[in-house]
């Protein structure tokens, strides 16, 4: 019987990621694109400006500035898969997979500025005074389709306590009882501390720890990828080569169903930054701004951090590393890779690096399940999902297997993404019209700059 349910599940989980969604993903992602405008390349600087400036927008309604909002949305999105997922499409498509990661985050990036865009638009205040908003409210409020939102919601809540909670701190537990010998109730116990002490106090207090937590471990990792670049300096161009060359060879083309390559790298690259999945617009939706475009801007350059940065580090290193033939996979391959370049101290910095990226990962998470059972249930369910929630952390840890966990909450990632890219189709138009009026706010504030 349990065979036959895990066989069940992975035959799902294939279907629900299988060509469909994933064309229907990056399809969006062009149209929005083409759309806007190559919005994510004409207006990247100043989003990037936007988001890291001093001067945070203290005036304007929301619950946290444009930075907490962005760091809670990366502290969701920078997780296990900028290592373990990476490796995984570069061991199942080969190096040319990152070409392909690196596109649906290029597209994706247009997608996430129309999900934050929608999410501050349709944002409501809750009975305690907070924002509250995401696809379930663009879906019913913008779209008409309250349906759409509860089914949103509903997969939402549910992948929260796998994917964004049980097997994250189960990959945390395991590296720590791999590297540092730490018995996994030991880390269980920690987590569930950890996380009772952050979520406890709702999205200020998230907002507050990850714009402090999620800067430093991004630049731990990221920086030992960059000594690893700058000590390997030579390697690069031949990796690039490797990787351009793999990207457009018959097999990756033509092999499997729309090539293997195309497969998992675009899969892996959605599964890194979600960008589509309508994650990510609930936190955008407490951001402090006076145009939902500013902020949308903001939320655009959580993906390209997160799949053009952080994964690009990981992808590159993969492939100057030379381990691909020696059968690793995962975690494994890249704290191979690392320790080709820096020795012993690669796999503490892979270790290290995963057990930042996961617990972050818990914390943005957390606010995204309890806003949308609060959509379904309203506020008496939060404090009951609160606890549930760090229940559920401490036991992912102290679990050795969890690949069924795994591949359930897989699905009903993938399920999110349905209902939110049929809102962000039908409510492009709306979409435009923000984009337009946001624009002509971007030429007042010119012209009273170059007057005063």
């Amino acid at each position: 019987m349990g065979t036959s349910f895990s066989d069940w599940i992975g035959t799902v989980s294939d279907f629900v990621w299988g060509p469909p969604l994933l064309i229907f993903l990056v399809g969006t992602g062009i149209y929005l694109t083409i759309r806007l405008g190559f919005i994510q390349i004409t207006k990247l600087p100043y989003a990037l400006k936007l988001a890291f400036t001093k001067h945070q927008d203290d005036t304007s309604e929301g619950d946290i500035s444009h930075f907490q909002a962005l760091m809670t949305a990366l502290a969701a999105t920078v997780g296990t898969g900028n290592i373990v997922g990476v490796a995984t499409a570069v061991v199942l498509g080969g190096p040319g997979a990152i070409v392909w990661m690196w596109l649906s985050g290029l597209f994706g990036m247009a997608t996430k500025y129309a999900e934050a865009i929608l999410a501050v638009k349709y944002r409501v205040v809750d009975e305690k005074g907070q924002m509250a908003g995401g696809p379930m409210y663009y879906l019913e409020r913008g779209l008409k389709q309250k349906w759409l939102g509860v089914l949103f919601a509903a997969f939402a809540s549910l992948a929260a306590f796998g994917i964004g909670n049980g097997v994250q701190t189960n990959s945390v537990a395991l590296a720590m009882k791999s590297t540092f010998d730490v018995p996994l109730y030991v880390t269980g116990i920690v987590l569930m501390v950890a996380t009772g002490v952050v979520i406890i106090g709702g999205v200020k207090s998230i907002g507050k720890v990850v714009s402090y937590f999620v800067p430093f471990m991004i630049f731990f990792y990221v920086g030992s990828g960059l000594l690893i670049m700058v000590m390997n300096f030579d390697l690069i161009p031949g990796a690039l080569a490797t990787i351009f060359s793999s990207t457009f060879s018959n097999e990756a083309i033509t092999g499997g169903a729309i090539g293997a390559a195309i497969r998992y790298g675009v899969a892996r690259g959605v599964f890194s930054n979600e960008a589509g999945l309508g994650s990510a617009p609930i936190a955008a939706a407490a951001a402090k701004t006076d145009f939902p475009g500013r902020q949308a801007l903001v939320s655009m350059t959580q993906v390209f951090l997160d799949t053009l940065v952080v994964c690009s580090m990981t992808g590159l290193t993969l492939v100057m590393g030379g381990q691909l033939d020696k059968k690793l996979e995962g975690v494994e391959l890249t704290t191979a890779s690392f320790e080709v370049f820096l020795g012993p101290a690669g796999k503490y910095i892979v270790t290290i690096g995963l057990v930042m990226f996961a617990f972050s990962t818990v914390l943005g998470w957390s606010y995204y399940g309890e806003k949308s059972i609060y959509y379904l249930f309203g506020q008496k369910s939060i404090l009951p999902y609160r606890i549930l929630f760090v229940l559920v952390a401490g036991l992912g840890a102290m679990t050795t297997n969890l690949n069924m966990v795994w591949a359930i909450s897989d699905v009903f990632n993938g399920l999110m993404a349905i209902p939110n890219l049929i809102g962000l189709i039908g409510l492009s138009g709306v979409v435009i019209a923000e984009t337009r009026l946001f624009r002509e706010q971007l030429k007042r504030e010119e012209a009273e700059r170059r007057i005063s």
